[in-house]
Formats: structure tokens, C-alpha cells, sequence
């Protein structure tokens, strides 16, 4: 599925009078035409220039979870690992673009934000489209965020289908069942509009993936850099907690919600559950360890 609204696909842009080989490539004249302060602050263009990267980078990442699926459906398991280590080194940049932000306050935001809802209404940019695909592709699913695009239909529909397709640790998931390390039929054929439930069974695979250090490498390198872009993705909704903190305390922001208490809860959720819960069970713990009688967990 093209992650863009079936657009025109542009002829080359070649160097004409006026241009540079590098200005006609990256666009920069249209690039750095579309920052468009509606407030009086000195660091509105900071706030706007930072948002922007971000998108950029969430379509990125998008792109890169797309691919991943497609090598993982080909059973390339050495080019999913590749992909998947660039969206772990996207992620670096993109958490780093809070820091352009660091400066602000209350008092600065709200200049920002007051001049933005008179002129375009109240809005989120967890809100924006390319967030929310890029998070059905790590296989949060939440059906509820769809109301907000009803002003924009084919984005809706684009955000629709995603929601109703496997995310990147169902192709993840369905590579391990063909290669030795069963997951439950059931996995496979539920709604995968609906919240990921885990499963023992599940968490048991990653069990025998890890058993042997010696072996099995390569999938220990899949759920190594699975970590890396569950750590990343993490990161930065922990970073857009604290700023939300910083500049905007305990006002109400999200469908009235207070800010704050509506992202708390977001921290829990951690792409591939399974990958993590297992961890609590590998390895074995030295003969001091008070713990090393392992109780419950994945099943023996």
C-alpha cells in the first residue's frame, strides 16, 4: 500500500536556470517555502521546523516497517534486519528533534498554540496520520483514533486498512512459525483491528530462540534489534511525556483529557510484548540468585 494519498508521481526534477544539481534534487526552494508562522514568537519557526522533521521521519519509518513486512513475508530474514536497524538509527534524529524544543516553557508554548487553534482549530500532532500508521505498524491498535480523521476520508481509509492489516511482529511472528518456532493458529486468523493479546505460547517461542546462545544467531539478532525499535519508540514517547510536563502541566489537552494522564498510560504500550515478557525467563541465574527456581511464566 503507497503511504501517500495515490499521488502524481513528478517528473525529475532537472537543473534549470537558477538551480543547482542538489537544489533541484532535495527541492529546497518548495522545502523551505512551507514554514508558515501564524504567531508573533521568535521560536515558532523552531516549533514548526521541528514538527516537520518529525513527520518526515515518522513517513520514513513507515516506509522502512513496510519493507520489512515484504522481506519478512520472502523469508529474507538478513535484509529485514537490515531494514529494521535503519529504523532503529531513524529514531536517533527523530527523538534528537525534542531537544529543539528544550527551551520552551508555558508561557512560550501557549503564545504558540494560542494563535494556531484561532487560526486552525484545536488539534495534536499524536494526532497526525503519519504517527498513527506508523503505530498500527508496530502493532498498537486502537480503533478509536479513526474518529479524528472522519474530516479527512482517504486518509481514514489508508489509517482503516492499516488498522485491519498484521502489523510488523505478526510478520515477525508468522516468520518464526515457519521456521521451527510455533505460534498458535490463532494468532494468525483473530482480528488484527483489535489490541494484541499475549500469548504464552508466543512468549514460549521466544523462549527457544534464546535457549541456546550458541545458536539460532540470527533470530537472536531479529529480537535484538525488535528491542532497539520498541527502546526507540519508547524513548520518545517518554521525552514527549516530560515536555508535555515542561510546557503544559496539568491543562486539559486531548479531548479535554489533562495532558498529562492522557499519555501516562501510553508508556506501557511497548511494541512486542512477547519479545519482552520472555526475558524474565531466559538464561539461567547464577546459583546465588534467590530467583533461580523459576515459577509461572511461558509454559515448560
Amino acid at each position: 500500500m503507497d503511504d501517500s494519498v495515490k499521488p502524481e508521481r513528478a517528473a525529475p526534477a532537472s537543473a534549470s536556470p537558477g538551480q543547482t544539481p542538489y537544489s533541484a534534487w532535495m527541492r529546497t526552494d518548495v522545502l523551505h517555502s512551507l514554514q508558515h508562522p501564524v504567531s508573533d514568537h521568535p521560536g515558532e519557526h523552531a516549533w514548526i521546523t521541528s514538527v516537520q522533521v518529525s513527520e518526515l521521519y515518522w513517513m520514513l519509518i513507515i516506509k522502512e516497517l513496510r519493507i520489512a513486512q515484504a522481506q519478512l513475508r520472502a523469508n529474507d530474514l538478513a535484509q529485514a534486519i537490515k531494514t529494521l536497524q535503519r529504523v532503529v538509527a531513524h529514531h536517533e534524529p527523530l527523538n534528537a528533534t525534542w531537544r529543539s524544543l528544550a527551551w520552551m516553557t508555558p508561557t512560550d508554548l501557549l503564545a504558540i498554540l494560542s494563535r494556531a487553534v484561532a487560526t486552525f482549530g484545536k488539534d495534536t500532532a499524536l494526532q497526525g496520520w503519519t504517527y498513527r500508521q506508523m503505530v498500527y505498524l508496530l502493532g498498537i491498535k486502537q480503533g478509536e483514533h479513526l474518529q479524528h480523521f472522519e474530516p479527512q476520508p482517504a486518509r481514514w481509509d489508508q489509517l482503516n486498512t492499516t488498522l485491519h492489516q498484521p502489523s510488523v511482529y505478526d510478520d515477525v511472528l508468522g516468520y518464526l512459525d515457519r521456521h521451527g518456532f510455533p505460534v498458535p493458529a490463532a494468532v494468525f486468523q483473530r482480528d488484527f483491528s483489535q489490541p494484541y493479546t499475549p500469548s504464552k505460547d508466543v512468549e514460549k517461542a521466544w523462549r527457544d530462540v534464546y535457549a541456546d546462545p550458541h545458536q539460532h544467531l540470527e533470530l537472536q539478532h531479529l529480537g535484538e534489534t525488535l528491542a532497539d525499535v520498541a527502546e526507540g519508540f519508547s524513548a520518545w514517547k517518554h521525552l514527549h511525556l516530560m515536555a508535555t510536563r515542561r510546557t503544559f502541566g496539568a491543562r486539559p489537552a486531548y479531548f479535554g483529557t489533562e495532558g498529562v494522564a492522557w499519555l501516562v498510560p501510553t508508556m506501557a504500550e511497548i511494541p512486542f510484548p512477547e519479545l519482552w515478557s520472555a526475558r524474565g525467563f531466559i538464561g539461567d541465574p547464577p546459583a546465588a540468585c534467590p530467583h533461580m527456581h523459576k515459577q509461572g511464566g511461558a509454559q515448560q
